[in-house]
């Protein structure tokens, strides 16, 4: 074993873990104050699911030896029978102890369906939810997982180059987010109601956790502490903050501010795009990922209102469209004599793959629950708010700002105008 390279897997492994919980604050700050709560329960929801259908099957399932083609592993591991805390991951003399990597790794699996929340915020019944990620890890994130990172997996074979989760975790979650919201239909209000998010503090804290547990995510997939991590923390480090000015540069342009939303956004979409490809390119084509990222997912995101589907907080916009561009572009940029045309048609082949299979099959769930249990609120629940009808809870406690007669009123009023949304020129005279 080697001591060092397990220190570093297991403190990535932390940091991953926390990008959940800065997941939900980024969006959690972006939903009307009414569903705030349900949208944070949304990803810590998946740290209990997902870890338990690790241990039970998942990791079997994704690294587990193939049963054949390439498309699943074997059950051999259920309840990680077999495997000694002394037993190793890798070679010597780099090996980790397993249970080191399968921490790692299920910090993946945690986060993945945790994405794709962000496309059906505001109207998704809790408990239909929980049924939802339970059956879509376990059919859709662990044979994908398999596909492109076990050594018996079919992209893996094709020599498709994810380094660490642009087409396992952002493609995927991307294009399971848009069938669901395609099943679910828009949101009470879309496109006439303003929905504007409700704290922007918290939307940039989210984003700030998300990039630094980033270092883990991307870092971290070196498994060992040696040059491939430093380069790919660099790269990171690099694309983020192109990708932030990319945005806010487009946005200026076109709309005439820098806003924070759209720095908390580039920054994600840099990050995004970076994941796939970052071991893999020098400083210069971590600027070109960034730039590109930065601008065509700030583009990507007003897509939804021409083409008329409610990806609530733009998880297709960011997340799909950066994966694609992160994952393509590395077939263009990789160095060592990698890229070139030929790698750029693998590429192609594992990120339109996946988009497809997780698409295809995210959409049939998403619409078995629909017509058995309902997976879409009701109107009343959507209207009243998320927040009290699953959660029997509020975010803010507005009791408490004064006890006088008028104060009382004037918090009632303005609690009620932020959870109904109100118009930009509304001004409340407290």
């Amino acid at each position: 074993m080697n001591g060092a390279n397990t220190a570093f897997v297991l403190i990535s492994a932390a940091l991953v873990m926390l990008m959940t919980p800065g997941l939900a604050f980024f969006y959690g700050g972006m939903v009307r104050v009414k569903s705030a709560l349900n949208m944070l329960m949304m990803s810590f929801i998946a740290l209990g699911i997902v870890s338990l259908l690790w241990v039970l099957f998942g990791y079997s399932l994704t690294f587990g030896d193939d049963i054949g083609g390439g498309l699943l592993g074997n059950l051999d591991h259920i309840g990680f029978q077999g495997i000694h805390p002394d037993t190793l991951w890798g070679a010597k003399p780099d090996a980790i102890p397993v249970f080191a990597f399968a921490f790692f790794q299920l910090m993946f699996a945690v986060i993945t369906p945790a994405l794709i929340s962000g496309a059906v915020a505001d109207r998704v019944k809790f408990g239909a939810w929980t049924l939802f990620i339970t059956v879509w890890v376990s059919v859709v994130y662990f044979p994908v997982a398999h596909w492109v990172w076990q050594a018996d997996g079919w992209l893996f074979k094709k020599e498709v180059i994810d380094f660490a989760g642009g087409t396992a975790v952002h493609i995927n979650a991307g294009a399971a987010g848009l069938a669901c919201a395609l099943v679910l239909g828009k949101r009470i209000g879309f496109k006439k109601d303003p929905m504007r998010p409700h704290n922007l503090p918290l939307v940039m804290l989210g984003s700030g956790l998300l990039w630094f547990g980033w270092f883990g995510f991307n870092a971290g997939s070196a498994l060992a502490a040696n040059g491939t991590a430093a380069n790919m923390a660099f790269n990171t480090q690099i694309a983020t903050g192109v990708a932030m000015l990319g945005w806010l540069a487009y946005e200026r342009v076109r709309h005439g501010a820098f806003t924070t939303l759209g720095a908390a956004s580039g920054a994600v979409a840099g990050l995004v795009a970076i994941t796939p490809s970052g071991a893999a390119v020098n400083a210069w084509g971590a600027i070109i990922i960034g730039l590109v990222a930065g601008v065509v997912c700030s583009w990507a995101v007003s897509l939804k209102y021409k083409l008329g589907f409610d990806d609530s907080l733009d998880v297709v916009g960011v997340h799909l469209v950066g994966g694609i561009l992160g994952t393509l572009l590395v077939g263009l940029l990789a160095t060592d004599g990698v890229g070139g045309l030929n790698q750029l048609g693998k590429q192609a082949l594992g990120a339109f793959t996946v988009l497809a299979y997780s698409f295809a099959v995210s959409w049939i769930l998403a619409k078995a629950i629909d017509v058995t249990i309902g997976f879409r609120a009701s109107e009343d629940e959507e209207v009243g708010g998320l927040d009290q009808a699953y959660h029997a809870e509020t975010a803010y406690d507005f009791s408490a700002v004064g006890s006088s007669h008028v104060a009382r009123r004037t918090v009632a009023t303005i609690q009620d105008q932020v959870g109904a949304g109100a118009p930009q020129n509304k001004k409340v005279d407290a």
